[in-house]
Protein backbone atom coordinates (compact mmCIF):
# COMPACT_ATOMS: atom_id res chain seq x y z
CA UNK A 1 0.00 0.00 0.00
CA UNK A 2 1.45 3.32 -1.47
CA UNK A 3 1.12 6.41 0.93
CA UNK A 4 1.58 8.45 -2.09
CA UNK A 5 -1.89 10.51 -2.05
CA UNK A 6 -1.56 13.73 -0.91
CA UNK A 7 -3.71 16.34 0.98
CA UNK A 8 -5.27 19.15 -0.42
CA UNK A 9 -4.29 22.65 -0.14
CA UNK A 10 -6.44 24.46 1.73
CA UNK A 11 -6.71 28.33 2.01
CA UNK A 12 -5.53 28.68 5.39
CA UNK A 13 -2.06 27.12 4.37
CA UNK A 14 -1.37 29.60 2.07
CA UNK A 15 1.20 32.72 3.03
CA UNK A 16 0.74 35.99 2.41
CA UNK A 17 1.58 37.22 -0.90
CA UNK A 18 0.29 33.84 -2.46
CA UNK A 19 -2.75 33.32 -4.35
CA UNK A 20 -4.84 30.15 -6.00
CA UNK A 21 -7.77 28.99 -7.34
CA UNK A 22 -10.59 27.78 -4.99
CA UNK A 23 -10.72 24.12 -6.12
CA UNK A 24 -13.91 23.47 -3.17
CA UNK A 25 -15.64 25.00 -0.29
CA UNK A 26 -16.61 22.59 2.21
CA UNK A 27 -18.28 23.13 5.79
CA UNK A 28 -22.00 22.21 7.42
CA UNK A 29 -24.64 23.97 5.60
CA UNK A 30 -24.56 27.18 7.53
CA UNK A 31 -21.20 27.81 7.33
CA UNK A 32 -21.10 26.38 3.50
CA UNK A 33 -23.98 28.77 2.48
CA UNK A 34 -21.83 32.14 4.41
CA UNK A 35 -18.88 31.37 2.45
CA UNK A 36 -20.44 31.10 -0.84
CA UNK A 37 -22.54 34.12 -0.28
CA UNK A 38 -19.22 35.83 0.69
CA UNK A 39 -17.64 35.05 -3.07
CA UNK A 40 -15.92 31.93 -2.31
CA UNK A 41 -16.82 29.94 -5.17
CA UNK A 42 -14.78 26.98 -6.82
CA UNK A 43 -12.91 28.96 -9.49
CA UNK A 44 -12.19 32.06 -8.45
CA UNK A 45 -8.78 32.99 -7.76
CA UNK A 46 -7.91 34.55 -4.01
CA UNK A 47 -4.84 36.29 -3.02
CA UNK A 48 -3.72 35.81 1.04
CA UNK A 49 -2.62 39.22 1.63
CA UNK A 50 -1.87 39.05 5.64
CA UNK A 51 -2.81 37.28 8.68
CA UNK A 52 -2.97 39.22 12.24
CA UNK A 53 -0.38 38.86 14.30
CA UNK A 54 -1.45 35.74 16.14
CA UNK A 55 -1.84 34.00 12.97
CA UNK A 56 -6.43 34.74 13.45
CA UNK A 57 -7.94 35.97 11.16
CA UNK A 58 -6.83 35.64 7.65
CA UNK A 59 -7.16 38.59 5.61
CA UNK A 60 -8.05 37.65 1.66
CA UNK A 61 -8.37 39.69 -1.43
CA UNK A 62 -11.02 37.84 -4.12
CA UNK A 63 -13.63 39.40 -6.67
CA UNK A 64 -11.99 43.15 -6.20
CA UNK A 65 -12.49 43.00 -2.34
CA UNK A 66 -10.94 42.24 0.95
CA UNK A 67 -12.46 39.39 3.37
CA UNK A 68 -11.57 38.47 6.47
CA UNK A 69 -11.80 35.11 7.80
CA UNK A 70 -10.71 32.67 10.88
CA UNK A 71 -8.36 30.08 10.23
CA UNK A 72 -10.67 27.24 11.04
CA UNK A 73 -12.91 28.53 8.24
CA UNK A 74 -10.25 29.19 5.74
CA UNK A 75 -9.47 25.35 6.54
CA UNK A 76 -12.62 24.20 4.49
CA UNK A 77 -11.58 25.83 1.24
CA UNK A 78 -9.46 23.55 -0.95
CA UNK A 79 -7.06 25.61 -3.70
CA UNK A 80 -5.97 23.90 -6.91
CA UNK A 81 -3.20 26.21 -9.02
CA UNK A 82 -1.05 27.78 -6.43
CA UNK A 83 0.35 30.76 -8.16
CA UNK A 84 3.62 31.67 -7.00
CA UNK A 85 3.60 35.92 -6.67
CA UNK A 86 4.60 38.36 -9.31
CA UNK A 87 6.74 41.52 -8.56
CA UNK A 88 3.72 44.24 -8.43
CA UNK A 89 1.19 42.09 -9.23
CA UNK A 90 -1.79 43.08 -5.94
CA UNK A 91 -4.85 41.30 -8.29
CA UNK A 92 -6.20 38.45 -6.90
Amino acid sequence: MGMTETKPLTLAELKPGESAVVASVGGTDALHRRLLDMGLTPGVKVLLQKTAPMGDPLEIHLRGYALTLRVEDAKKIELRQKDVPEKGDERA
